[in-house]
């Protein structure tokens, strides 16, 4: 696909994925790439823009992130966030010094709506500042644009030039008018047209796919989430029968969804593919009996996950390529795909599995982030309910049950979830909110039931709102809901007695509990 191209050159900074997405919510294709990437480089591939993120450095000091000049002098039009619109005026000539007063979140800003990156914007907005360095004084031919009682370029622009900087961060919702400004950058200044949509993607990974595979056999580990369902439906309609969709129910997904993944995807549903369902549970159930340590038990479950896939791919015979779900941030969370440190790591980022024979990896979606594989899913006709399935970890419910995993304790878990999942959307609250589960907590306490003692389980619940998953805070959900709720927990599920509602952000917590 012959697409128009804006690059994000990563000089560390925590945003990066978030400008990344603000870019392609302008239906404009973006690639994150280190600061390390040579200027060559990045010409030979053409982009339209070039944005340079934040960073933890300070550009004055040795040892500091940094590029070369020569990217100012491309004619390639540059905006710089934060560290990069310092970066960019210590390369040209301006001043970076440590402020005086540091400015931290919520701000108000003025703004010269003149300014072409900053049309149609308010004159005065607020916007998220994160900053100890500020420019002090512009490099020849430049000037500022807008500013706050506090610092005096919070907006620059050169005169003759498409160069831009912007102190405080657009990427971020809780900068009032910051998608306005992206778009502004994109669509005008970079003279974007917006080609990035996924319906035309779709048909060229169709296209893609059926040059790739030719005649050849394919295997898909399938868990039913929306990157592999997405992933399983693009092959099929693209190569069919050849496809084979292994799905591994390890008897730890959520109430019914081993028989809802079969439904879409088996014999009597509506794609044509080769589906095979494991029933792995009490396989499951005997590997981890005893077992408590959480990293013990991921390990357990990962490992048993590669030998009944294992098993699955020798019934089937030869294989040439395996199809996995690898989505963009799975690829700049392995280190791939910028300048940020490694979060984690990715058995399908990088290479071959060493357990099967396979001559290449498939991977449709490596490109796209989550919302857009949903929208690539709403393209492809995959019923809601799935595409925007709520996110659920490899290990599924063992590391949402506290302690050793048993048959009894996975059931608890798998109504109490599905109660507390029915009310939210009953509530009309299942899109707003950006994650939610129950978990089993590993308290037993007393209770009165009727006039009966009771010690039982501590059912915990879970919401998250976040844009990255990287933080989170908890979701507002209404008294009324919760209690609701817990009402219906205590009285329909057996064994619990307790239900809590966990508020902790992210950090200092997870989202999930083990």
């Amino acid at each position: 696909m012959n697409k128009e191209l804006i690059i994000v050159i990563d000089f560390g900074g925590q945003y990066n994925q978030l400008v990344a997405r603000r870019v392609r919510e302008c239906q404009v294709y973006c690639e994150i790439y280190s600061y390390k990437m040579s200027v060559d480089k990045i010409k030979a591939m053409n982009p339209k823009g070039i944005i340079l993120t934040g960073g933890p450095d300070s550009c004055y000091e040795e040892g500091a992130a940094t590029y070369s000049k020569k990217l100012f002098e491309l004619g390639i039009p540059v905006l710089g966030l934060c560290y990069g619109a310092q970066l960019m005026q210590h390369l040209l000539g301006g001043e970076v010094k440590r402020a005086d007063f540091r400015e931290y979140g919520k701000t108000e800003v003025e703004f010269d709506t003149s300014s072409p990156l900053l049309k149609e914007c308010s004159a005065h907005s607020t916007v998220w500042m994160s900053h100890f360095d500020y420019i002090s004084r512009l490099g020849e031919g430049f000037k500022s644009v807008a500013h706050s009682s506090h610092c005096p370029v919070a907006v620059f622009e050169s005169e003759n030039k498409p160069l831009y900087g912007i102190q405080f961060h657009p990427e971020v919702l809780h900068t009032q008018e910051g998608t306005k400004m992206i778009k502004n950058f994109v669509l005008d200044i970079c003279d974007c047209s917006g080609d990035w949509i996924m319906s035309n993607f779709a048909q060229e990974q169709i296209k893609k796919i059926r040059e790739t595979v030719g005649d050849g056999k394919v295997l898909c580990a399938l868990s039913g989430g929306v990157d592999s369902s997405v992933a399983a439906v693009l092959l099929s309609k693209a190569i069919g029968k050849q496809l084979t969709c292994v799905f591994v129910d390890h008897g730890l997904l959520r109430k019914n969804e081993g028989d809802e993944v079969e439904a879409v995807f088996g014999d009597k549903g509506s794609y044509d593919l080769n589906f095979i369902r494991v029933n792995a549970q009490e396989r499951y159930y005997n590997k981890l009996k005893g077992v408590t340590d959480p990293e013990q038990k991921r390990k357990i479950i990962g490992e048993e996950f590669i030998r009944v896939f294992e098993e699955e791919a020798k019934k089937i015979g030869r294989v040439d390529f395996l199809v996995q779900g690898t989505i963009y941030p799975d690829v700049v969370e392995s280190g791939l795909g910028g300048e940020s440190a490694v979060i984690k790591s990715h058995h399908n980022v990088g290479g071959l599995p060493d357990y099967v024979d396979f001559k290449e990896i498939i991977e449709p979606l490596r490109d796209l982030f989550k919302d857009e594989v949903r929208k690539v899913g709403l393209e492809l006709g995959i019923p809601e309910y799935l595409v925007f399935r709520q996110p659920f970890p490899g290990p599924g419910l063992g590391i949402r049950i506290i302690g050793e995993v048993t048959a009894e304790k996975v059931k608890i878990v798998q109504d109490a979830d599905a109660i507390y999942r029915e009310e939210i959307a009953k509530a009309g609250l299942d899109k707003s909110i950006g994650q939610y589960f129950a978990a089993l907590t590993n308290m037993q306490s007393v209770g009165v039931m009727g006039d009966e003692r009771t010690y039982d389980y501590a059912i915990a619940l879970r919401a998250v709102n976040t844009i990255d998953f990287m933080t989170a805070e908890a979701a507002e959900i209404p008294f009324e809901v919760l209690n609701t709720v817990m009402s219906r927990i205590i009285n329909e599920v057996r064994g619990v007695n307790r239900v809590m509602y966990d508020i902790t952000s992210k950090p200092p917590g997870t989202i999930e509990f083990e």
